[in-house]
Protein backbone atom coordinates (compact mmCIF):
# COMPACT_ATOMS: atom_id res chain seq x y z
CA UNK A 1 0.00 0.00 0.00
CA UNK A 2 1.33 3.44 -0.93
CA UNK A 3 1.93 5.64 2.11
CA UNK A 4 0.35 9.09 2.09
CA UNK A 5 1.27 11.56 4.84
CA UNK A 6 -1.13 14.43 5.43
CA UNK A 7 -0.48 17.97 6.67
CA UNK A 8 -2.17 21.35 6.32
CA UNK A 9 0.83 23.18 4.81
CA UNK A 10 3.97 21.66 3.31
CA UNK A 11 7.31 23.49 2.98
CA UNK A 12 10.01 22.00 0.76
CA UNK A 13 13.40 23.25 1.95
CA UNK A 14 14.67 23.80 5.48
CA UNK A 15 16.90 26.86 4.99
CA UNK A 16 16.22 30.47 5.90
CA UNK A 17 13.19 30.93 3.65
CA UNK A 18 11.58 27.65 4.64
CA UNK A 19 12.03 28.16 8.37
CA UNK A 20 10.78 31.76 8.23
CA UNK A 21 7.68 30.57 6.36
CA UNK A 22 7.11 27.79 8.90
CA UNK A 23 7.27 30.26 11.81
CA UNK A 24 4.88 32.65 10.02
CA UNK A 25 2.37 29.84 9.49
CA UNK A 26 2.61 28.62 13.09
CA UNK A 27 2.10 32.17 14.38
CA UNK A 28 -0.83 32.82 12.05
CA UNK A 29 -2.73 29.64 12.95
CA UNK A 30 -1.32 27.37 15.69
CA UNK A 31 -3.90 24.70 14.84
CA UNK A 32 -2.34 23.93 11.44
CA UNK A 33 0.06 21.02 11.00
CA UNK A 34 3.18 22.08 9.10
CA UNK A 35 5.62 19.78 7.32
CA UNK A 36 9.18 20.86 6.50
CA UNK A 37 10.82 18.51 4.00
CA UNK A 38 14.56 18.96 3.53
CA UNK A 39 17.15 16.83 1.77
CA UNK A 40 19.64 17.83 4.49
CA UNK A 41 19.40 18.61 8.18
CA UNK A 42 18.21 22.25 8.26
CA UNK A 43 21.40 23.62 9.81
CA UNK A 44 23.27 22.24 6.77
CA UNK A 45 21.14 24.32 4.39
CA UNK A 46 23.13 26.75 2.29
CA UNK A 47 21.86 29.78 4.21
CA UNK A 48 24.36 28.80 6.89
CA UNK A 49 27.29 29.68 4.63
CA UNK A 50 26.30 33.31 3.98
CA UNK A 51 28.99 35.54 5.44
CA UNK A 52 28.68 39.26 4.86
CA UNK A 53 25.31 40.50 6.09
CA UNK A 54 21.68 41.40 5.45
CA UNK A 55 20.41 44.78 4.27
CA UNK A 56 17.79 46.96 5.95
CA UNK A 57 17.49 50.66 6.69
CA UNK A 58 18.41 51.49 10.30
CA UNK A 59 20.73 54.52 10.36
CA UNK A 60 19.03 57.92 10.73
CA UNK A 61 20.87 59.32 7.72
CA UNK A 62 19.62 56.43 5.55
CA UNK A 63 16.16 56.21 4.00
CA UNK A 64 13.77 53.64 2.59
CA UNK A 65 13.74 55.65 -0.63
CA UNK A 66 17.51 55.28 -1.01
CA UNK A 67 17.40 51.52 -0.41
CA UNK A 68 14.63 51.16 -2.98
CA UNK A 69 16.55 53.20 -5.54
CA UNK A 70 19.82 51.35 -4.94
CA UNK A 71 18.06 48.03 -5.46
CA UNK A 72 16.29 49.12 -8.65
CA UNK A 73 19.39 50.76 -10.11
CA UNK A 74 21.56 47.80 -9.14
CA UNK A 75 19.06 45.53 -10.90
CA UNK A 76 19.59 47.60 -14.08
CA UNK A 77 15.87 48.47 -13.97
CA UNK A 78 14.69 44.89 -14.48
CA UNK A 79 13.30 44.64 -10.92
CA UNK A 80 9.56 44.89 -10.34
CA UNK A 81 9.29 48.10 -8.37
CA UNK A 82 6.17 47.18 -6.37
CA UNK A 83 8.01 44.12 -5.04
CA UNK A 84 11.10 46.20 -4.22
CA UNK A 85 9.03 48.72 -2.29
CA UNK A 86 7.35 45.99 -0.25
CA UNK A 87 10.70 44.35 0.42
CA UNK A 88 12.45 47.50 1.59
CA UNK A 89 9.52 48.71 3.70
CA UNK A 90 9.21 45.41 5.56
CA UNK A 91 12.94 44.68 5.90
CA UNK A 92 13.66 46.65 9.12
CA UNK A 93 10.81 44.97 10.99
CA UNK A 94 11.97 41.50 9.93
CA UNK A 95 15.56 42.20 10.93
CA UNK A 96 14.49 43.51 14.33
CA UNK A 97 12.27 40.46 14.81
CA UNK A 98 15.24 38.21 14.07
CA UNK A 99 17.21 39.93 16.82
CA UNK A 100 14.35 39.24 19.23
CA UNK A 101 14.66 35.60 18.25
CA UNK A 102 18.33 35.62 19.20
CA UNK A 103 20.41 36.63 16.19
CA UNK A 104 23.53 38.29 17.68
CA UNK A 105 23.99 41.30 15.41
CA UNK A 106 27.36 42.98 15.78
CA UNK A 107 27.22 46.23 17.76
CA UNK A 108 28.78 49.66 17.82
CA UNK A 109 30.45 50.85 21.05
CA UNK A 110 27.27 52.76 21.95
CA UNK A 111 25.19 49.58 21.70
CA UNK A 112 23.45 50.33 18.40
CA UNK A 113 23.37 47.75 15.63
CA UNK A 114 26.53 47.97 13.51
CA UNK A 115 26.24 48.20 9.74
CA UNK A 116 28.89 47.90 7.05
CA UNK A 117 29.12 49.05 3.41
CA UNK A 118 28.22 46.56 0.69
CA UNK A 119 28.41 46.62 -3.08
CA UNK A 120 26.05 48.95 -4.90
CA UNK A 121 24.66 50.63 -1.76
CA UNK A 122 24.75 54.41 -1.31
CA UNK A 123 25.19 54.12 2.43
CA UNK A 124 26.14 51.58 5.06
CA UNK A 125 22.98 49.52 5.68
CA UNK A 126 24.19 45.91 5.90
CA UNK A 127 23.59 44.35 9.32
CA UNK A 128 26.10 41.64 10.18
CA UNK A 129 27.19 39.15 12.79
CA UNK A 130 30.97 39.28 12.27
CA UNK A 131 31.34 37.41 8.98
CA UNK A 132 29.13 34.43 9.88
CA UNK A 133 25.81 36.18 9.36
CA UNK A 134 23.99 33.33 7.65
CA UNK A 135 25.15 30.91 10.33
CA UNK A 136 23.69 33.04 13.12
CA UNK A 137 20.52 33.88 11.20
CA UNK A 138 19.81 30.23 10.46
CA UNK A 139 20.52 29.26 14.08
CA UNK A 140 18.03 31.86 15.30
CA UNK A 141 15.36 30.71 12.84
CA UNK A 142 15.94 27.02 13.49
CA UNK A 143 15.86 27.38 17.27
CA UNK A 144 12.74 29.52 17.08
CA UNK A 145 10.99 26.94 14.89
CA UNK A 146 11.58 24.27 17.54
CA UNK A 147 9.16 25.91 19.96
CA UNK A 148 6.22 25.36 17.60
CA UNK A 149 4.85 21.86 18.08
CA UNK A 150 2.82 21.85 14.81
CA UNK A 151 6.10 22.00 12.81
CA UNK A 152 7.13 18.47 11.87
CA UNK A 153 10.44 18.03 10.07
CA UNK A 154 11.26 15.41 7.47
CA UNK A 155 15.04 15.71 7.44
CA UNK A 156 16.91 13.91 4.65
CA UNK A 157 13.85 13.47 2.48
CA UNK A 158 14.35 14.39 -1.18
CA UNK A 159 11.29 15.85 -2.95
CA UNK A 160 11.11 14.69 -6.57
CA UNK A 161 7.75 15.73 -8.02
CA UNK A 162 4.71 17.89 -7.36
CA UNK A 163 1.39 16.19 -6.74
CA UNK A 164 -1.33 17.93 -8.76
CA UNK A 165 -5.08 17.40 -8.57
CA UNK A 166 -7.48 19.28 -10.86
CA UNK A 167 -4.81 21.88 -11.62
CA UNK A 168 -4.06 22.53 -7.95
CA UNK A 169 -0.82 21.65 -6.17
CA UNK A 170 -1.64 19.35 -3.25
CA UNK A 171 1.75 17.96 -2.22
CA UNK A 172 4.94 16.27 -3.33
CA UNK A 173 6.49 12.87 -3.74
CA UNK A 174 9.68 12.49 -1.73
CA UNK A 175 12.29 9.81 -1.21
CA UNK A 176 12.99 9.00 2.42
CA UNK A 177 16.75 8.70 2.00
CA UNK A 178 17.16 6.34 4.96
CA UNK A 179 14.91 3.69 3.43
CA UNK A 180 14.84 4.66 -0.25
CA UNK A 181 11.04 4.54 -0.24
CA UNK A 182 8.98 7.08 -2.16
CA UNK A 183 6.24 8.64 -0.05
CA UNK A 184 3.47 11.07 -0.82
CA UNK A 185 3.12 14.14 1.40
CA UNK A 186 -0.20 15.90 0.87
CA UNK A 187 -1.17 19.40 2.05
CA UNK A 188 -3.59 22.23 1.42
CA UNK A 189 -0.74 24.48 0.26
CA UNK A 190 2.89 23.91 -0.74
CA UNK A 191 5.81 26.37 -0.47
CA UNK A 192 9.04 25.64 -2.38
CA UNK A 193 12.14 27.02 -0.63
CA UNK A 194 14.89 24.86 -2.14
CA UNK A 195 17.52 27.46 -3.01
CA UNK A 196 19.39 28.14 -6.23
CA UNK A 197 21.15 26.18 -8.96
CA UNK A 198 24.77 27.31 -8.81
CA UNK A 199 26.05 23.78 -9.34
CA UNK A 200 25.25 24.11 -13.03
CA UNK A 201 28.59 25.92 -13.27
CA UNK A 202 32.02 24.46 -12.40
CA UNK A 203 33.33 27.29 -10.20
CA UNK A 204 30.71 28.30 -7.65
CA UNK A 205 30.33 29.45 -4.08
CA UNK A 206 27.26 27.24 -3.83
CA UNK A 207 27.04 24.12 -1.70
CA UNK A 208 26.79 20.74 -3.44
CA UNK A 209 23.07 20.61 -2.57
CA UNK A 210 22.18 23.63 -4.73
CA UNK A 211 21.04 21.81 -7.83
CA UNK A 212 17.80 23.58 -8.74
CA UNK A 213 15.51 20.83 -7.44
CA UNK A 214 12.52 23.03 -6.61
CA UNK A 215 12.87 25.04 -9.81
CA UNK A 216 12.85 21.82 -11.84
CA UNK A 217 9.79 20.42 -10.04
CA UNK A 218 7.79 23.57 -10.75
CA UNK A 219 9.11 23.82 -14.32
CA UNK A 220 8.08 20.24 -15.12
CA UNK A 221 4.63 20.94 -13.68
CA UNK A 222 4.08 23.73 -16.22
CA UNK A 223 5.11 26.80 -14.21
CA UNK A 224 7.36 29.35 -15.88
CA UNK A 225 10.93 30.05 -14.83
CA UNK A 226 11.53 33.80 -14.98
CA UNK A 227 14.73 35.65 -15.98
CA UNK A 228 16.95 32.54 -15.99
CA UNK A 229 19.55 34.27 -18.18
CA UNK A 230 20.62 36.42 -15.24
CA UNK A 231 23.22 34.70 -13.07
CA UNK A 232 25.63 36.53 -10.80
CA UNK A 233 29.33 35.87 -10.50
CA UNK A 234 30.84 36.95 -7.20
CA UNK A 235 34.18 38.64 -7.89
CA UNK A 236 36.02 37.07 -4.94
CA UNK A 237 35.93 33.29 -4.70
CA UNK A 238 38.87 31.00 -4.03
CA UNK A 239 40.33 29.39 -7.18
CA UNK A 240 39.74 25.65 -7.26
CA UNK A 241 37.18 25.35 -4.47
CA UNK A 242 34.97 28.34 -5.34
CA UNK A 243 34.63 29.10 -1.61
CA UNK A 244 33.33 32.61 -1.04
CA UNK A 245 35.54 35.33 0.34
CA UNK A 246 32.83 37.66 1.53
CA UNK A 247 32.19 41.13 0.16
CA UNK A 248 32.57 42.23 3.78
CA UNK A 249 36.33 41.89 3.32
CA UNK A 250 36.11 44.70 0.77
CA UNK A 251 33.53 46.56 2.84
CA UNK A 252 36.09 46.69 5.63
CA UNK A 253 38.74 48.08 3.27
CA UNK A 254 40.20 45.22 1.23
CA UNK A 255 41.48 46.08 -2.25
CA UNK A 256 41.86 44.15 -5.51
CA UNK A 257 45.32 44.08 -7.07
CA UNK A 258 46.51 42.67 -10.41
CA UNK A 259 49.87 40.99 -11.06
CA UNK A 260 51.51 44.37 -11.60
CA UNK A 261 50.58 45.43 -8.08
CA UNK A 262 48.03 47.88 -9.51
CA UNK A 263 44.60 48.56 -8.01
CA UNK A 264 43.04 48.00 -11.39
CA UNK A 265 39.40 48.91 -10.76
CA UNK A 266 40.29 52.60 -11.02
CA UNK A 267 40.78 52.00 -14.76
CA UNK A 268 37.13 51.05 -15.34
CA UNK A 269 33.77 52.80 -15.38
CA UNK A 270 31.83 51.28 -12.49
CA UNK A 271 28.94 53.70 -12.65
CA UNK A 272 30.47 57.05 -11.73
CA UNK A 273 33.30 59.11 -13.29
CA UNK A 274 36.56 58.64 -11.40
CA UNK A 275 39.26 61.28 -11.03
CA UNK A 276 42.24 59.02 -10.30
CA UNK A 277 44.37 62.05 -9.47
CA UNK A 278 42.22 62.69 -6.40
CA UNK A 279 43.09 60.16 -3.67
CA UNK A 280 40.03 61.20 -1.67
CA UNK A 281 37.57 60.69 -4.52
CA UNK A 282 34.67 58.64 -3.06
CA UNK A 283 34.86 55.99 -5.75
CA UNK A 284 38.59 55.61 -5.29
CA UNK A 285 37.92 54.75 -1.66
CA UNK A 286 35.00 52.45 -2.45
CA UNK A 287 35.63 51.14 -5.97
CA UNK A 288 35.90 47.55 -4.67
CA UNK A 289 32.27 47.92 -3.62
CA UNK A 290 31.03 48.41 -7.15
CA UNK A 291 28.25 46.04 -8.26
CA UNK A 292 29.31 42.39 -8.42
CA UNK A 293 28.55 41.98 -12.10
CA UNK A 294 30.75 44.92 -13.05
CA UNK A 295 33.67 43.79 -10.87
CA UNK A 296 33.53 40.30 -12.39
CA UNK A 297 33.53 41.80 -15.88
CA UNK A 298 36.60 43.91 -14.98
CA UNK A 299 38.43 40.71 -13.99
CA UNK A 300 37.80 39.20 -17.43
CA UNK A 301 39.16 42.34 -19.09
CA UNK A 302 42.27 42.20 -16.91
CA UNK A 303 42.70 38.55 -17.85
CA UNK A 304 42.37 39.33 -21.55
CA UNK A 305 45.00 42.06 -21.14
CA UNK A 306 47.43 39.61 -19.53
CA UNK A 307 47.42 41.33 -16.15
CA UNK A 308 46.18 38.46 -13.96
CA UNK A 309 48.14 35.79 -12.13
CA UNK A 310 47.91 32.23 -13.45
CA UNK A 311 47.99 29.16 -11.26
CA UNK A 312 46.88 25.54 -10.98
CA UNK A 313 43.18 26.52 -11.19
CA UNK A 314 43.43 29.22 -13.81
CA UNK A 315 43.65 32.99 -13.60
CA UNK A 316 43.26 35.05 -10.44
CA UNK A 317 44.03 38.40 -8.82
CA UNK A 318 44.88 39.33 -5.25
CA UNK A 319 42.50 40.54 -2.55
CA UNK A 320 44.72 42.42 -0.12
CA UNK A 321 43.52 43.03 3.45
CA UNK A 322 46.95 43.06 5.08
CA UNK A 323 46.75 46.82 5.74
CA UNK A 324 43.69 46.30 7.97
CA UNK A 325 45.82 44.72 10.67
CA UNK A 326 45.35 41.57 12.73
CA UNK A 327 43.05 43.14 15.33
CA UNK A 328 40.47 44.39 12.79
CA UNK A 329 40.64 41.19 10.74
CA UNK A 330 40.02 39.06 13.84
CA UNK A 331 37.11 41.26 14.93
CA UNK A 332 35.36 41.99 11.64
CA UNK A 333 36.28 39.15 9.23
CA UNK A 334 37.63 36.24 11.30
CA UNK A 335 36.03 33.65 9.02
CA UNK A 336 37.92 35.06 6.03
CA UNK A 337 41.15 34.43 7.90
CA UNK A 338 40.01 30.91 8.78
CA UNK A 339 39.06 30.07 5.19
CA UNK A 340 42.28 31.46 3.73
CA UNK A 341 44.38 29.50 6.21
CA UNK A 342 42.48 26.24 5.76
CA UNK A 343 41.93 26.23 2.01
CA UNK A 344 44.82 28.26 0.56
CA UNK A 345 47.43 27.89 3.27
CA UNK A 346 48.03 31.64 3.64
CA UNK A 347 47.35 34.05 6.47
CA UNK A 348 45.64 37.21 5.15
CA UNK A 349 47.13 39.21 8.02
CA UNK A 350 50.45 38.89 6.19
CA UNK A 351 49.71 37.86 2.59
CA UNK A 352 47.06 38.69 -0.07
CA UNK A 353 44.35 36.16 -0.89
CA UNK A 354 44.09 34.73 -4.43
CA UNK A 355 40.56 35.28 -5.79
CA UNK A 356 38.63 34.93 -9.04
CA UNK A 357 34.98 35.38 -10.09
CA UNK A 358 32.82 32.36 -9.25
CA UNK A 359 29.13 31.71 -9.87
CA UNK A 360 27.27 32.89 -6.80
CA UNK A 361 23.56 33.52 -7.32
CA UNK A 362 20.76 32.88 -9.79
CA UNK A 363 18.61 35.98 -10.10
CA UNK A 364 15.93 34.06 -11.98
CA UNK A 365 13.68 31.33 -10.66
CA UNK A 366 10.08 30.18 -10.29
CA UNK A 367 7.77 32.96 -11.46
CA UNK A 368 5.79 34.30 -8.49
CA UNK A 369 3.74 37.32 -7.55
CA UNK A 370 4.55 39.75 -4.75
CA UNK A 371 3.32 37.24 -2.13
CA UNK A 372 5.19 34.24 -3.47
CA UNK A 373 2.18 32.69 -5.25
CA UNK A 374 2.82 30.90 -8.55
CA UNK A 375 0.46 30.43 -11.49
CA UNK A 376 -0.59 27.06 -10.05
CA UNK A 377 -3.15 27.38 -7.23
CA UNK A 378 -1.78 26.08 -3.97
CA UNK A 379 1.89 26.45 -4.91
CA UNK A 380 4.16 29.18 -3.55
CA UNK A 381 7.92 29.76 -3.82
CA UNK A 382 10.40 31.84 -1.80
CA UNK A 383 14.12 32.59 -1.80
CA UNK A 384 16.69 31.94 -4.49
CA UNK A 385 14.54 29.26 -6.14
CA UNK A 386 11.91 31.96 -6.75
CA UNK A 387 11.82 35.15 -8.78
CA UNK A 388 9.51 37.66 -7.12
CA UNK A 389 11.41 39.89 -8.74
CA UNK A 390 13.49 42.27 -6.63
CA UNK A 391 16.90 41.34 -8.06
CA UNK A 392 16.40 41.99 -11.76
CA UNK A 393 19.57 41.75 -13.81
CA UNK A 394 21.93 41.95 -10.83
CA UNK A 395 21.32 41.35 -7.13
CA UNK A 396 22.86 43.78 -4.68
CA UNK A 397 24.95 42.09 -2.03
CA UNK A 398 23.18 41.58 1.33
CA UNK A 399 19.65 41.89 -0.11
CA UNK A 400 19.21 38.13 -0.43
CA UNK A 401 19.27 37.21 3.27
CA UNK A 402 16.67 39.86 4.00
CA UNK A 403 14.61 38.61 1.05
CA UNK A 404 14.31 35.21 2.74
CA UNK A 405 12.74 36.83 5.79
CA UNK A 406 10.40 39.29 4.08
CA UNK A 407 8.97 36.95 1.47
CA UNK A 408 9.16 33.86 3.68
CA UNK A 409 6.79 35.63 6.07
CA UNK A 410 4.57 36.84 3.22
CA UNK A 411 4.30 33.43 1.55
CA UNK A 412 3.63 31.75 4.88
CA UNK A 413 0.66 34.02 5.53
CA UNK A 414 -0.65 33.58 1.99
CA UNK A 415 -0.36 29.79 2.27
CA UNK A 416 -2.40 29.88 5.48
CA UNK A 417 -5.12 31.90 3.77
CA UNK A 418 -5.18 29.61 0.74
CA UNK A 419 -5.24 26.36 2.73
CA UNK A 420 -8.06 27.64 4.95
CA UNK A 421 -10.27 28.26 1.92
CA UNK A 422 -9.74 24.82 0.36
CA UNK A 423 -11.21 21.43 0.99
CA UNK A 424 -8.68 18.76 1.95
CA UNK A 425 -7.35 16.89 -1.08
CA UNK A 426 -8.55 13.34 -1.55
CA UNK A 427 -5.63 11.00 -0.98
CA UNK A 428 -6.99 8.06 -2.96
CA UNK A 429 -6.36 9.40 -6.48
CA UNK A 430 -2.95 10.70 -5.40
CA UNK A 431 -1.71 7.22 -4.51
CA UNK A 432 -1.47 6.45 -8.23
CA UNK A 433 0.84 9.44 -8.77
CA UNK A 434 3.06 8.30 -5.92
CA UNK A 435 3.22 4.75 -7.29
CA UNK A 436 4.05 6.07 -10.76
CA UNK A 437 6.96 8.08 -9.36
CA UNK A 438 8.29 5.12 -7.40
CA UNK A 439 8.10 2.95 -10.52
CA UNK A 440 9.80 5.63 -12.62
CA UNK A 441 12.73 5.93 -10.23
CA UNK A 442 13.06 2.16 -9.91
CA UNK A 443 12.87 1.58 -13.65
CA UNK A 444 15.11 4.45 -14.74
CA UNK A 445 17.76 4.10 -12.05
CA UNK A 446 17.55 1.42 -9.34
CA UNK A 447 16.73 -1.62 -11.50
CA UNK A 448 18.37 -0.47 -14.71
CA UNK A 449 21.58 -2.11 -15.96
CA UNK A 450 23.67 -1.87 -19.10
CA UNK A 451 23.55 1.89 -19.54
CA UNK A 452 26.33 3.47 -21.57
CA UNK A 453 26.58 6.87 -19.88
CA UNK A 454 28.13 7.94 -16.59
CA UNK A 455 26.87 10.70 -14.34
CA UNK A 456 30.28 12.29 -13.86
CA UNK A 457 30.83 12.55 -17.61
CA UNK A 458 27.51 14.24 -18.26
CA UNK A 459 27.85 16.58 -15.31
CA UNK A 460 31.37 17.65 -16.31
CA UNK A 461 30.26 18.37 -19.86
CA UNK A 462 27.29 20.37 -18.57
CA UNK A 463 29.56 22.45 -16.30
CA UNK A 464 32.01 23.15 -19.11
CA UNK A 465 29.28 24.15 -21.56
CA UNK A 466 27.63 26.49 -19.07
CA UNK A 467 30.92 28.18 -18.19
CA UNK A 468 31.92 28.71 -21.82
CA UNK A 469 28.50 29.58 -23.22
CA UNK A 470 26.58 31.17 -20.33
CA UNK A 471 29.38 32.72 -18.31
CA UNK A 472 30.32 36.32 -17.56
CA UNK A 473 30.37 37.22 -21.27
CA UNK A 474 28.11 35.59 -23.87
CA UNK A 475 27.39 35.71 -27.59
CA UNK A 476 25.00 34.04 -30.02
CA UNK A 477 27.37 31.22 -30.95
CA UNK A 478 28.22 30.38 -27.33
CA UNK A 479 24.68 30.44 -26.03
CA UNK A 480 23.45 28.38 -28.99
CA UNK A 481 26.22 25.85 -28.39
CA UNK A 482 25.11 25.59 -24.77
CA UNK A 483 21.49 25.06 -25.86
CA UNK A 484 22.53 22.32 -28.25
CA UNK A 485 24.75 20.70 -25.64
CA UNK A 486 21.99 20.59 -23.02
CA UNK A 487 19.60 18.96 -25.50
CA UNK A 488 22.27 16.39 -26.31
CA UNK A 489 23.00 15.72 -22.64
CA UNK A 490 19.32 15.23 -21.88
CA UNK A 491 19.16 12.60 -24.62
CA UNK A 492 22.28 10.88 -23.30
CA UNK A 493 20.95 11.01 -19.74
CA UNK A 494 18.36 8.40 -20.73
CA UNK A 495 21.24 5.93 -21.08
CA UNK A 496 22.72 6.49 -17.62
CA UNK A 497 23.14 3.51 -15.35
CA UNK A 498 24.16 3.43 -11.69
CA UNK A 499 26.62 1.19 -9.91
CA UNK A 500 24.69 1.38 -6.64
CA UNK A 501 21.35 -0.43 -6.74
CA UNK A 502 20.65 -0.32 -3.02
CA UNK A 503 17.89 1.73 -1.44
CA UNK A 504 19.26 3.09 1.83
CA UNK A 505 21.17 6.38 1.49
CA UNK A 506 21.91 5.79 -2.18
CA UNK A 507 23.90 8.95 -2.87
CA UNK A 508 24.45 7.93 -6.49
CA UNK A 509 20.69 7.92 -7.00
CA UNK A 510 20.46 11.36 -5.40
CA UNK A 511 23.19 12.63 -7.73
CA UNK A 512 21.30 11.25 -10.74
CA UNK A 513 18.06 12.97 -9.75
CA UNK A 514 19.95 16.21 -9.13
CA UNK A 515 21.61 16.02 -12.54
CA UNK A 516 18.23 15.43 -14.17
CA UNK A 517 17.02 18.63 -12.50
CA UNK A 518 20.11 20.61 -13.46
CA UNK A 519 19.88 19.68 -17.13
CA UNK A 520 16.33 21.00 -17.30
CA UNK A 521 17.36 24.27 -15.64
CA UNK A 522 20.53 24.61 -17.72
CA UNK A 523 18.58 24.26 -20.95
CA UNK A 524 16.13 26.97 -19.90
CA UNK A 525 18.94 29.29 -18.78
CA UNK A 526 20.89 28.79 -22.02
CA UNK A 527 17.92 29.53 -24.25
CA UNK A 528 16.90 32.61 -22.24
CA UNK A 529 20.48 33.92 -22.64
CA UNK A 530 20.37 33.20 -26.35
CA UNK A 531 17.05 35.00 -26.87
CA UNK A 532 17.89 38.20 -24.93
CA UNK A 533 19.70 40.30 -27.52
CA UNK A 534 21.09 43.05 -25.33
CA UNK A 535 23.58 43.58 -22.49
CA UNK A 536 22.01 44.29 -19.10
CA UNK A 537 23.50 43.72 -15.65
CA UNK A 538 24.94 40.23 -15.32
CA UNK A 539 23.88 39.32 -18.87
CA UNK A 540 26.62 40.70 -21.11
CA UNK A 541 26.40 39.93 -24.83
CA UNK A 542 29.57 40.79 -26.75
CA UNK A 543 27.52 40.82 -29.96
CA UNK A 544 25.03 43.24 -28.38
CA UNK A 545 27.28 45.50 -26.31
CA UNK A 546 26.08 48.14 -23.81
CA UNK A 547 24.13 50.29 -23.36
CA UNK A 548 21.09 48.20 -22.51
CA UNK A 549 18.11 48.30 -24.87
CA UNK A 550 15.07 49.47 -22.89
CA UNK A 551 12.98 49.98 -26.00
CA UNK A 552 12.99 46.28 -26.84
CA UNK A 553 14.17 44.43 -23.75
CA UNK A 554 12.77 46.11 -20.64
CA UNK A 555 10.87 42.89 -20.04
CA UNK A 556 11.16 39.63 -18.13
CA UNK A 557 11.75 36.33 -19.87
CA UNK A 558 9.48 33.39 -19.06
CA UNK A 559 10.72 29.88 -19.89
CA UNK A 560 8.05 27.18 -20.25
CA UNK A 561 8.93 23.51 -20.58
CA UNK A 562 7.64 21.66 -23.66
CA UNK A 563 8.35 18.24 -25.13
CA UNK A 564 10.57 19.95 -27.70
CA UNK A 565 12.57 22.00 -25.17
CA UNK A 566 11.98 25.38 -23.53
CA UNK A 567 9.69 28.03 -24.98
CA UNK A 568 10.44 31.67 -24.16
CA UNK A 569 7.76 34.31 -23.67
CA UNK A 570 8.04 37.81 -22.21
CA UNK A 571 6.37 39.89 -19.52
CA UNK A 572 6.54 43.64 -18.88
CA UNK A 573 8.56 44.90 -15.92
CA UNK A 574 6.49 46.69 -13.27
CA UNK A 575 7.58 50.35 -13.15
CA UNK A 576 5.99 52.52 -10.43
CA UNK A 577 7.89 55.70 -9.47
CA UNK A 578 11.39 55.20 -10.84
CA UNK A 579 11.63 55.41 -14.64
CA UNK A 580 14.70 53.81 -16.23
CA UNK A 581 17.86 55.88 -15.89
CA UNK A 582 21.61 55.50 -16.00
CA UNK A 583 22.79 52.87 -13.58
CA UNK A 584 24.99 54.27 -10.80
CA UNK A 585 26.20 53.26 -7.39
CA UNK A 586 27.79 54.87 -4.37
CA UNK A 587 27.45 58.31 -2.88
Amino acid sequence: MTEIIEHDVLIVGGGGAGLRAAIAIAEADPSLSIAVVSKVYPMRSHTVSAEGGAAAVIRPEDSLEDHIYDTISGADWLADQDAVEAFVNEAPREMTQLEHWGCPWSRNPDGTVAVRPFGGMKIERTWFAADKTGFHMLHALFQTSLKYEPVKRYDEWFATQLLVEDGRCVGVTAIELRTGQVRGIVAGAVIICTGGAGRLWPFTTNAAIKTGDGMAMAYRAGIALKDMEFVQYHPTGLPGTGILITEASRGEGGVLINKDGHRYLQDYDLGKPLDVSDPEHPQKRTMELGPRDKLSQCFIKEQQAGRTFEGEYGHYVHLDVTHLGEKKINKKIPFVRELARNYVGIDPVYDPIPVRPVLHYVMGGIHTDINGATSMPGLFAVGECACVNINGANRLGSNSLTELLVFGARAGQEAVNFAAAQSKPQTGPLEAQVRDEQQRIAGQFINKTGGTERLVTLRTEMNEAMESGVGIYRDAAGTQAACDKMAELQDRFQHVSLDDHSLSFNTELTAALELENMLDIARASSLAANVRQESRGAHQRTDFPPPRDDDNWLKHSLAFRTDDGPRIEHLDVTITRWPPAKRTYGS
